[in-house]
C-alpha cells in the first residue's frame, strides 16, 4: 500500500493552497425542507441521521492528523441540515478551539441569537452562511415562509456582533431575473460577503432552466451592478464563486493564465478529489457532495490518507475533461463538474452554462 508521505513526494497534482476544506455535515436534521435541497430530494422519506460524539471526535483527530501530513491546515464547514440542531454542536465548537482548527458555519437563520453568536466568534468561527434564494416571496416559495426576513435580521445580528455575515444564492431558471436585484438587497444590509452558484438537478430533473447565453447575460449584468456598488462605496464584498466566471473575466480581458503557468496543475477551478471534500452525518465521505455518485469511503473506519490517494484519484485528470481539455482556461476554470454531471451523467461532461465555442 503507498504511504501518503511517499505519494506526496510523487505527485504534485495541485497548486496547493495553505488550507485542506472539509465540507462535514454533521447532522441531516433541519426546520426547512427547501424544493432545491439534495438530502432530502434524493430520499424521500429519509430519517435525519447525525454523526455521535464519538464519532465526531475521531474524525476532527483523523482530520488533523492528515493535514499535517500535507503541510496544510484543516477548515471546516460544518453544515447539515442545521449544524446548530446536532446536540452536540457546542462541544464540537469547544474542540475545534482548543485544537485551534478554524471552521466556518453553513447553517440557518432560525437558531442564532446574541449569545451564541459571541460565542461563536470567540470559538474561531471565520464566518457565518446563510442564504437567499431571490427576492422575498421568491425566497420564500423556495425556502419556508417568513425565512427572507428572519435571515435578514440574522445578518444584523451577525454584524453587530463582529461575526462575519455570508449569504449565498442558489441559482435556477426561477430566480435569475432577480439577481442582481438581490446583489443590490445584500448590499444595502451590509451583508460581509455575498456569492451564488448554480442550481445542481437531483433526481429526474437534469435541467436548471438556464442556457449558456442567459447565464453570461447574468454574469455580465451583475459584474457592471456589482462595479456600481463598489465605486459607490459599498462595504459588501463579492465572491465569484461560479467558475465560469473565470471564463468571463478572461473574455474581458481582466484575467490571464501566468506565463509560468504548468500543465497539468490545478490553479482555480473546482479542487474537487485536490483540497476539498465531503463527509455526511453517517461517515460517509464523497468527492463532492452534489455530485451523488461520488462517495470514495466511510470514516472512521477507512483511513483518509487511503480515501485521498484512491477513492478521489478519479476526480484528478484534467485531461479527461470533454470540453474543457483544449480550453487555455483548463488549469483555472473547468465550470462545474456537480452541474455538468448531474445533467450529462458523467463528472467530466462540458458544462451546460459554458458558452465557449
Amino acid at each position: 500500500m503507498v504511504s501518503l508521505r511517499s505519494f506526496l513526494r510523487n505527485n504534485q497534482p495541485v497548486q496547493h493552497p495553505s488550507f485542506f476544506v472539509f465540507q462535514w455535515h454533521i447532522t441531516d436534521c433541519c426546520d426547512q425542507r427547501c424544493r432545491h435541497c439534495y438530502i432530502y430530494h434524493t430520499e424521500p422519506g429519509k430519517q435525519p441521521d447525525s454523526m455521535p460524539w464519538e464519532t465526531m471526535k475521531t474524525v476532527v483527530e483523523q482530520c488533523r492528523d492528515f493535514c499535517a501530513i500535507q503541510g496544510m491546515r484543516p477548515h471546516f464547514c460544518l453544515t447539515g441540515g442545521d449544524p446548530l440542531l446536532h446536540p452536540s454542536f457546542d462541544s464540537l465548537t469547544r474542540l475545534l478551539h482548543d485544537e485551534r482548527i478554524p471552521f466556518s458555519i453553513l447553517g440557518n437563520p432560525f437558531h442564532l441569537t446574541q449569545k451564541l453568536c459571541r460565542q461563536l466568534k470567540k470559538r474561531g468561527c471565520v464566518q457565518y452562511q446563510m442564504s437567499i434564494d431571490g427576492l422575498e416571496k421568491t425566497h420564500d416559495s423556495l425556502r419556508m415562509p417568513g425565512s427572507y426576513r428572519e435571515t435578514m435580521e440574522k445578518v444584523a445580528l451577525l454584524n453587530e456582533c463582529g461575526l462575519k455575515s455570508v449569504i449565498m444564492t442558489t441559482v435556477s431558471g426561477r430566480n435569475i431575473d432577480e439577481i442582481p436585484a438581490v446583489i443590490r438587497a445584500m448590499a444595502e444590509a451590509r451583508v460581509g460577503l455575498y456569492a451564488f452558484a448554480r442550481y445542481c438537478p437531483t433526481g429526474e430533473d437534469r435541467d436548471n432552466g438556464i442556457t449558456p447565453a442567459r447565464y453570461r447575460k447574468l454574469l455580465n449584468d451583475c459584474a457592471v451592478t456589482i462595479r456600481g456598488l463598489l465605486d459607490g462605496g459599498c462595504v459588501t464584498r463579492f465572491s465569484k464563486k461560479d467558475h465560469l466566471w473565470t471564463l468571463y473575466d478572461y473574455e474581458q480581458g481582466r484575467f490571464t493564465p501566468p506565463e509560468d503557468s504548468r500543465e497539468g496543475v490545478v490553479y482555480g477551478g473546482c479542487h474537487c478529489g485536490q483540497t476539498h471534500l465531503t463527509i455526511l452525518p453517517n461517515g460517509d465521505v464523497y468527492a463532492c457532495r452534489r455530485v451523488l455518485s461520488s462517495r470514495v469511503g466511510t470514516l472512521p473506519q477507512d483511513a483518509l490518507s487511503d480515501i485521498w490517494i484512491n477513492g478521489l484519484e478519479p476526480y484528478r485528470h484534467l485531461e479527461r475533461f470533454e470540453k474543457c481539455a483544449s480550453c487555455p482556461l483548463l488549469s483555472w476554470c473547468r465550470g462545474c463538474p456537480a452541474v455538468a454531471c448531474a445533467t450529462h451523467g458523467s463528472f467530466y461532461s462540458p458544462d451546460p452554462q459554458c458558452w465557449k465555442k
